[in-house]
């Protein structure tokens, strides 16, 4: 399990579903947005009632926030990149 932290931020990196390198918030402000799914509890019953056992939040970083996860997100170090731009 690991962990990054974000300024009093920190979050695990296994309930990280996805990220959006490139987005904008409501106002217009570029963004970095990370989509947290994390298990509803109890686990076991939710299974049988509900068919979707996990809670999703979009989480938005704006400023130098977004700017550190960028280039996170962005590093062969920490992702692989499928489509990689060749110069």
């Amino acid at each position: 399990m690991a962990f990054i932290k974000v300024e009093n931020i920190v979050i695990n990196t296994s309930y990280i579903a996805a990220v959006k390198l490139e987005s904008q918030t409501c106002s217009g402000e570029s963004s970095v947005s990370i989509l947290m799914a994390t298990p509803k509890f109890p686990l076991l019953q939710v299974e049988a009632t509900f068919p979707n056992p996990y809670h999703y939040e979009w989480l938005d970083f704006t400023g130098r926030e977004a700017r550190v996860l960028r280039d996170y997100f962005s590093s062969f170090n920490n992702v692989t990149d499928l489509l990689p731009h060749l110069n």
